[in-house]
């Protein structure tokens, strides 16, 4: 394993033992690489809306997840500034749903990141996200 993907898989472990969101809602981040994340997350029935469908807020806390996991691989705090969602397909109770996060550029202290969200099963996209990080000056891992 390289150093950078030693980083980024410590960075993962660190954030994961204090996202408690994450915890409850069944996410696992399943992979990590700089910049690059994958996260699951199982639906149940307490995400379903008055429509049958999962909630759109469960959709983008999944993307937004592992867009942060992402943007994190360097050690650095990096927090979203901006982000955005198209909601593709709809998702129902008992999908499997997996969000890929991927980095497109980083600048100065900023950085930009596409992630996808498919149902598992089929492959059928979900939802395509777009996020807006901003680096702090902060480590991810303790001292």
């Amino acid at each position: 394993m390289s150093e950078a993907a030693d980083v980024a898989r410590r960075c993962a472990e660190a954030m994961y033992e204090r996202d408690t969101a994450a915890q409850r809602l069944g996410i696992e981040i399943t992979d990590v690489s700089p910049g690059q994340a994958r996260a699951h997350m199982p639906v149940s029935a307490a995400m379903v809306n008055g429509h049958g469908v999962v909630h759109g807020g469960y959709l983008f806390l999944l993307a937004d997840t592992a867009f942060a996991y992402a943007c994190n691989t360097y050690d650095a705090v990096t927090v979203a500034a901006a982000a955005d969602v198209v909601f593709v397909a709809p998702a129902y109770d008992g999908d499997m749903l997996e969000a890929f996060a991927a980095e497109r550029t980083r600048f100065g202290r900023s950085g930009v990141y596409d992630v996808t969200v498919r149902r598992t099963s089929d492959a059928t996209v979900i939802a395509e996200f777009r996020g807006t990080s901003r680096t702090r000056p902060n480590p991810v891992i303790p001292s």
